[in-house]
């Protein structure tokens, strides 16, 4: 269950020094023109999603080593959040977020929630995922969203597993698949986008309204689609076919992603425009991109770190789908439009 906090911080009130600006004699600067110092308090609220997850001995680490009183602060799923943050605006809710993903990461950045921070803690070869140049948004970890078929359904009913969008659309499948919501859920907008993303915006509907036709059942969420709707997972559903992600084999055994399905999701931390704790913010990014925390990431969040070097667990080597092509979305396209494809999808599908 989601906790719902609200800290509403007081904005500090910056007096400008004279009313004048410098003298051509003298050449030195305004009050107006000097950088001000990152702001920094006893107090650090970090605002995330709700399937932030952690070692806590490594959370109280971080806390330990910075001298912070910590403080998490998870209202709800990432579109939660970023709606949070937004109508918070004028007096943020926390100094640091993390769980905004490329879906919703255009909407931040217009909204200027965030501000500018390059952590020189990023891996090489991490800029890979960045949501645009301009260093709003830090990548942390990624994850594909892929159409997931339970594999011991399809062996015993001897029909083959599908491989491709398109397959979902044959009789074979019909009465099968589950996705998500992507009004309410990020991989149910993730898999939105995917279909955006190869079909084009003259297609989409098109598709989702002949997986209508053939009888795609839509949960409101991760958790209903994968553990009570999906047969090949601890909640045994009748439908052997869910949206959910590449590494989600590793966890069940039995199972396989289907990588020609998949729609890349990455996770961003990002320091809060106005926030009380600046310098805090951007230690707890760095701390994000550190060592211990990637390592930690695919066992405590189920995604991939965004540090190649780190060395995945061993059912993730064995079982994880590798996705080498998927498909994609810009962000600021993504951005632009996912509100008008949200409603279109709705009322072409939910009716």
């Amino acid at each position: 269950m989601s906790i719902r906090r609200s800290l509403v911080a007081v904005a500090a009130a910056l007096a400008l020094a004279g009313c004048a600006g410098p003298t051509a004699s003298t050449g030195s600067p305004s009050a107006a023109d000097t950088p001000s110092a990152p702001t920094e308090s006893k107090t650090l609220t970090v605002v995330t999603h709700d399937s932030f997850a952690l070692d806590k001995a490594t959370l109280a680490a971080f806390a330990s080593e910075t001298g912070y009183e910590v403080k998490y602060v998870s209202p709800g799923d990432v579109g939660t959040v970023v709606n949070q943050l937004i109508l918070t605006k004028d007096a943020p809710m926390g100094d640091v977020v993390y769980g905004i993903d490329n879906t919703f990461a255009g909407r931040a950045i217009d909204a200027g929630i965030l501000s500018q921070y390059a952590s020189p803690d990023l891996p090489k070869g991490a800029e890979a995922y960045a949501a645009d140049g301009s260093n709003s948004l830090t990548p942390i970890d990624y994850g594909d969203v892929c159409v997931n078929a339970d594999t011991t359904w399809f062996t015993d009913k001897g029909v083959a597993v599908p491989q491709t969008l398109d397959d979902l659309l044959k009789p074979e499948y019909k009465d099968l698949l589950v996705v998500e919501n992507p009004a309410t859920s990020s991989p149910g907008m993730a898999f939105l986008a995917a279909t955006v993303g190869a079909k084009g915006e003259d297609g989409y509907l098109d598709y989702w309204k002949a997986l209508k036709a053939n009888g795609v059942k839509v949960a409101k969420g991760w958790t209903e689609a994968y553990t009570v709707a999906f047969s090949g997972s601890s909640g045994k559903g009748d439908r052997p076919l869910v949206v959910s992600y590449s590494s989600s084999p590793a966890y069940e055994h039995a199972t396989q992603a289907l990588t020609q399905t998949c729609f890349r999701q990455v996770e961003y931390a990002g320091v809060l425009a106005g926030a009380q704790n600046e310098v805090g913010a951007r230690k707890f990014v760095d701390f994000l991109l550190s060592k211990d925390v990637q390592a930690q990431i695919p066992e405590q969040m189920y995604m991939d770190p965004v540090d190649p070097d780190v060395t995945l667990p061993a059912d993730w080597a064995t079982y994880a789908a590798v996705v080498t092509d998927p498909i994609e979305v810009p962000t600021a396209e993504l951005g632009a439009n996912r509100d008008a494809w949200i409603k279109a999808w709705t009322a072409a599908v939910i009716g």
